[in-house]
């Protein structure tokens, strides 16, 4: 087996357990108001310090590396995610719900960080990158889907996050299969090159992207995108329950209705990489988001709620890894750049999710999802400015 195939074949199944892990929280989060006796706020606060770890995870990351190499870091780190998830599964007090959230977020963090750097060291183009997080989008699909599976079986809402543990533990281990850190050989050819190196490749150094507009640009766009998916994840299973036009099941399988539809998309948008430039991607994603969300909050019709699901679902896709390969043209190479990058994005991720849950103990839950409204408006906007950077 190629050194390739050894390092993407675990990327590539241990995205798939994170997109269950990440979807999961807001699958069960209904069941855990319920029996936890929390409320919107407090719920807000779970899926915001989840978003926390996330974020933590970028500055986690690279000391960890530095002191113990990419393997065993990868390994502990994303380890984080079956501890966290039991600790949960008890419903300790809110307090330690908290902790088990961060620590969950850091284990997803480490596991996105790896990932799309290994792949865009080893790959970097649109297409294995939007491969990469269409898995993830299969994963996320799975979550809430299972999750109705074990319920209408008459089992609770525990053992999907039992099976999880299971995956999850897995995918620990599969980093622990991975070439990731070079042999002495390897370093001894890399510093090699690095005594050779031209005054070009020393203006792109791995802190040149500090300095760089359009990577900024890149990470706000990312900033709004990762607010909205979050409350995707975190907040939409309750939201079709709060409209009271639908079946808890229904609620359930509109989301993963959503993230087959991403999966579809991003099927696409990897196809159309390799004929439509990252930039243009990128805004033609964005607008049909925003048609398709903002016709979802305008309508009480269950058809059209569907329909655009299926729509937002369908352009949301590929925003994400185009971003992520977008970026990574200003990255190349660099963990710090990497862990910039989605550091800036997590914060949106932090944002929004602790915002629509105070606004829904206020105004209940179908009013506070209005709010995205800023995050999709905002991203085109983004969108239009980095096509036209792009087009001069």
């Amino acid at each position: 087996m190629t050194k390739k195939a050894k390092l993407f074949i675990p990327c590539y199944y241990s995205f798939l357990a994170n997109g269950m892990m990440a979807l999961v929280i807001g699958a069960v989060m209904p069941y855990l108001i319920e029996e936890a006796g929390i409320n919107y706020s407090v719920a807000g606060g779970l899926l915001s310090t989840f978003a926390i770890g996330n974020f933590l995870a970028s500055f986690v990351n690279p000391p960890v590396v530095k002191l113990l190499g990419r393997k065993i870091t990868s390994v502990i780190l994303s380890a984080l995610i079956p501890i966290s998830l039991l600790m949960i599964t008890l419903l300790p007090p809110v307090p330690v719900l908290y902790i088990a959230c961060i620590l969950l977020g850091i284990g997803r963090g480490t596991v996105s960080i790896t990932n799309n750097m290994v792949v865009n060291d080893y790959d970097g183009t649109p297409a294995a990158l939007n491969l990469l997080h269409t898995v993830f989008a299969i994963g996320a699909f799975l979550a809430p889907f299972l999750t109705g599976v074990f319920i209408n079986n008459g089992f609770n809402w525990r053992f999907i996050i039992y099976t999880i543990i299971v995956l999850s533990a897995i995918s620990s281990i599969g980093y622990g299969w991975m070439p990731l850190d070079e042999d002495k050989k390897d370093k001894a050819e890399k510093k090699e090159k690095v005594k050779n190196i031209t005054a070009k490749t020393e203006a792109h150094d791995s802190k040149a992207f500090l300095k760089n507009i359009d990577f900024y640009i890149i990470g706000l766009l990312l900033f709004f995108y990762l607010g909205a998916e979050n409350c995707v994840n975190g907040w939409f299973v309750t939201y079709f329950k709060s409209t009271g036009i639908m079946s808890d099941t229904y609620a359930t399988n509109l989301v993963s209705i959503t993230w087959l539809v991403i999966m579809l998309g991003r099927l696409v948008t990897a196809y159309l990489s390799s004929k439509v430039n990252k930039q243009k991607l990128i805004l033609i994603n964005c607008i049909g988001t925003t048609i398709f969300f903002l016709l979802l909050i305008s309508t009480t019709n269950l058809a059209l709620i569907t329909l655009a699901v299926a729509g937002m679902g369908f352009f949301f896709a590929g925003i994400y890894p185009t971003c992520i390969s977008n970026g990574g043209m200003y990255i190349k190479g660099s963990t710090t750049g990497m862990s910039v990058l989605l550091a800036i994005a997590a914060l949106g991720g932090i944002i929004a999710p602790q915002v629509i849950g105070v606004v829904a103990d206020q105004i209940g839950m179908v009013g506070a999802v209005t709010i995205l409204t800023i995050n999709v408006v905002c991203m085109v906007i983004l969108a239009i400015i980095n096509y036209m950077r792009n087009k001069k």
